[in-house]
């Protein structure tokens, strides 16, 4: 009895690495699809990599101070090439707690090829990374509109390249930041969710976990999508008691531990050393106002002096204060809800509406001709309009094909989880103002919706209005496709 019950978890476990490894494997009608990204992947990724490789492939103790100075690409941190330079903790611990880990053995990898090469590898490895999940990126998303949305090849084509053509899907995917990572493991867990829910089954406990891991784990907000969309297939089901213990609370305060001791461990030590740095400057600087004071004044009365220095001291630390603030790092940055350590990283007073027409729907389709990809920290104002107001009739012409699909899919519920991800993106940025003086950075996150509602609109026309929507879909992906890269190039390279 025991021997059959042992031989059936044994089929159980291997039929379900069969079906898991399966996801990944490219079927026949998305070959030709496969072998474009996988060309769009390698072309940004090699620009990145020639625009840099003078100064990122040296093996140098300054290796930090290197990449910070010529590193800029919009708002983009190249953190990565950090760790896989010298792996460490560096990324924030708190929104990217497991990003690290996942560097280990990478990192470990770049140290084996410097020690035989004594060359850097950090950007060879991290495009690497990028042109897999730009690839399965792809995939996953035609995929989800030919099996889930049931569009037509040629329909799931079209959508496919306006994703690829939009600028900050080109940008995410070919920076070292975490974004282009986090856009292949959203799209990846949509799909699963969208093949559960075809099944009549919910996203099993195990899948619930693993894919939290793998997003919360890169970012920790998109946690938060993986258990909608467990709620989204799972209906009623997701309330019940074991199923909230075992697939939400237990991984969920997991990784809040695990983040809390990394942060005890690799982050708290650096701090507390920043703050007896800072401490001991404030402490030198007082004593030499102090002797200043000494050598000038005939007096011996040393308490009076020392209320005249805390004074001078006070003065100049808010003069300090003051130049600080001016610095657009700080100056761009809207005033925060709160001082704890969350509300920080509030925004209330960066304008709403007009952060929504340039910078949410409109940088991450086409970027802007003046400033661009500044970074808003750096030298880039927090609006910057287009020039022509062609611009903006490619922009509104995005927003309302999108709307259209939504309404056109409304009684779907695959669409409602897929719109409950992007709305819970909305509530973090536009209500909360997270990141909203640079939200088109955080717009991988989302960009993939458009597509996905689109298919929709594309499902339920006919005749010769599918005709005009598959002519102007087309067009404006070329366009974009030519405006977006055209520009980035000229950023790159001239």
């Amino acid at each position: 009895m025991n021997q059959a019950s042992d031989h059936s978890r044994s089929t159980i476990i291997i039929q379900a690495l069969h079906s898991a490894l399966g996801l990944f494997k490219v079927r026949r009608e998305e070959r030709r699809l496969a072998w474009g990204a996988l060309l769009y992947a390698l072309v940004l990724n090699t620009m990145i990599v020639c625009r840099y490789w003078e100064w990122f492939s040296q093996v140098t103790d300054g290796y930090r101070k290197l990449v910070l100075r010529h590193f800029h690409i919009s708002g983009f941190d190249p953190i990565t090439y950090l760790v896989l330079n010298d792996w460490s903790a560096a990324y924030n611990i708190y929104r990217h707690p497991l990003l690290a880990f996942f560097m280990w053995i990478p990192a470990q990898i770049n140290h084996l090829i410097i020690l035989v090469t004594g060359v850097n590898f950090v950007q060879v490895l991290t495009a690497m990374f990028l042109v897999a999940a730009t690839f399965y990126a792809v995939i996953f998303l035609f995929r989800i509109l030919r099996e889930i949305v049931s569009l037509p090849a040629t329909d799931a084509l079209l959508l496919t390249l306006l994703f690829l053509s939009f600028a900050y899907t080109m940008v995410s995917l070919s920076v070292p930041d975490h974004f282009g990572l986090s856009t292949t493991a959203l799209i990846l867990t949509l799909y699963v969710a969208g093949r559960s829910l075809l099944r009549g089954r919910p996203l099993t406990k195990a899948q619930t976990v693993l894919f939290f891991l793998l997003t919360a784990g890169i970012s920790l907000n998109n946690g938060i999508k993986v258990f909608l969309a467990s709620w989204g297939t799972s209906g009623k089901r997701f309330f019940r008691p074991a199923h909230l213990l075992l697939a939400v609370i237990v991984p969920s305060a997991l990784i809040w531990g695990f983040a809390r001791w990394e942060w005890q461990t690799f982050e708290k030590p650096k701090y507390l050393a920043r703050q007896e740095a800072t401490a001991a400057r404030e402490k030198k600087e007082r004593g030499a106002i102090m002797q200043n004071l000494i050598k000038q004044s005939a007096t011996t009365d040393t308490t009076g002096l020392s209320h005249t220095a805390d004074s001078i001291f006070r003065a100049r630390a808010k003069e300090k204060e003051r130049r600080r603030m001016k610095k657009a790092v700080y100056a761009h940055q809207g005033k925060p809800m709160g001082q704890g350590e969350f509300s920080s990283w509030t925004d209330a007073t960066t304008p709403r509406l007009e952060s929504i027409v340039e910078n949410l729907f409109g940088e991450p389709i086409q970027l802007h001709t003046d400033h661009v990809l500044g970074d808003v920290l750096i030298n880039r104002p927090v609006i910057v309009p287009y020039r022509y107001a062609a611009s903006y009739a490619v922009e509104a012409f995005v927003v309302l094909f999108f709307l259209a699909g939504i309404w056109m899919g409304r009684r779907s519920r695959f669409l409602w989880i897929a719109l409950s991800w992007m709305g819970f993106d909305m509530i973090i940025h536009v209500v909360l103002g997270f990141g909203l003086n640079e939200v088109y950075i955080m717009s991988p996150h989302w960009l993939f919706v458009l597509p996905i509602a689109m298919a929709f609109a594309l499902l339920r026309l006919r005749g010769r209005w599918l005709l005009a929507a598959r002519v102007a879909l087309m067009g404006l992906s070329v366009f974009l496709l030519a405006y977006n890269a055209s520009l980035y190039v000229q950023y790159l390279f001239f």
